[in-house]
């Protein structure tokens, strides 16, 4: 009789615990989301690299001052269900934001994005400098990676380097990309850009996809003036039908490491891959990445007989359909500099 009545006394007692623990643990959770880490606000950005986990990125906002408990604000993650949907890159946040205001920018907000212009006719190498300038990456980083034949394969290229499709485009892009994500969505804009129809006509004019590219890789490289790029084209293409050598200096000047910016007959007579003077047809492989432009006019020369052009000096050329033609206005522009 007296255990009964002592299990029954133990019942609301139990109770009582456990109230106090659910009221305390709801005071406790109440007082964590709305009590904000620092009283005085002041902005902080916190880089969240790509693939980092939910773990990882509540230590980088410990150590930046703006979440107090890391065990508290992983618990409070977990149990809203939103510890696998972190932004990556560069995010605002403010020091006296409470946990759930940095939860949701956490999971919901922009990263700060930075706009980066990619010109026409740039090579991966510079390509490479410029988005390391632009704090995007590393540059040995980039560069090993555009050069890695597996892994342009991976990106589904018909090419050994991307050397020819890091599509010139202004770009905006949040920090904490890797160099592999930064390069790849540059080739997924190639991918956009060179659609099945210009596929197509590349088969219709008996070319490849690669032969294209590094056919308009030289044109970019050849001409500034819009208005020349199917005149260029057409010289290279009736060369090429001809069996004449294309004999362009940007392709030379392309296999020279460390190129000084003086060409040099020596140079010229140097045999290697990319050396137009010395071998025939178009060379390895693209030169730069060319812009839309520079590949339609691969794709459609200006229909004319011209075999050579020459630099006037002012950004535009003299088109010639005879060697003594050429001969005259190398004459005339050149003053005895080399030919095309």
């Amino acid at each position: 009789m007296r255990i009964g009545k002592k299990k029954s006394r133990l019942v609301p007692a139990a109770l009582v615990v456990l109230a106090v623990v659910v009221v305390s643990t709801l005071f406790w959770g109440w007082s964590f989301l709305n009590s904000p880490a620092q009283d005085k606000g002041r902005e902080v950005l916190v880089t969240i690299p790509s693939g980092s986990s939910f773990v990882s990125a509540s230590r980088m906002l410990v150590d930046a001052g703006v979440v107090r408990s890391l065990k508290a604000f992983v618990f409070f993650g977990k149990i809203k269900g939103l510890s696998n949907n972190i932004q990556a890159g560069e995010l605002m946040f403010r020091t006296d934001m409470t946990p759930a205001q940095v939860l949701d920018v956490l999971t919901k907000g922009k990263a700060v994005s930075y706009h980066v212009t990619i010109p026409e006719g740039f090579t991966i190498q510079q390509v490479s400098a410029l988005l390391a300038e632009k704090g995007l990456g590393d540059a040995d980083r980039f560069l090993e990676r555009a050069r890695n034949g597996n892994f342009a394969r991976g990106l589904g290229l018909p090419a050994d380097s991307l050397e020819g499709f890091l599509f010139p485009e202004t770009y905006s892009w949040p920090k904490g990309l890797t160099e592999e994500e930064i390069l790849g969505r540059m080739v997924d804009k190639y991918k956009t850009v060179f659609t099945d129809a210009m596929r197509a006509r590349a088969r219709e004019i008996g070319m490849t996809e690669i032969e294209v590219v590094t056919l308009a890789s030289i044109i970019e490289k050849e001409t500034g003036a819009p208005e020349e790029r199917e005149k260029v084209s057409a010289v290279f293409h009736n060369r090429l039908a001809k069996g004449y050598r294309l004999q362009t200096d940007p392709t030379v000047i392309y296999g020279i490491e460390s190129f000084n910016g003086n060409l040099t007959k020596a140079d010229l007579l140097n045999d290697h891959p990319y050396n137009t003077y010395t071998r025939s047809g178009l060379p390895a492989g693209p030169i730069a990445n060319p812009g839309k432009a520079s590949l339609m006019a691969a794709l459609y020369p200006a229909q004319v007989s011209y075999l050579y052009f020459v630099a006037k000096g002012d950004g535009t050329h003299v088109f010639s359909n005879t060697l003594v033609e050429h001969n005259k206005a190398v004459a005339m522009y050149q003053l005895g500099g080399n030919s095309r």
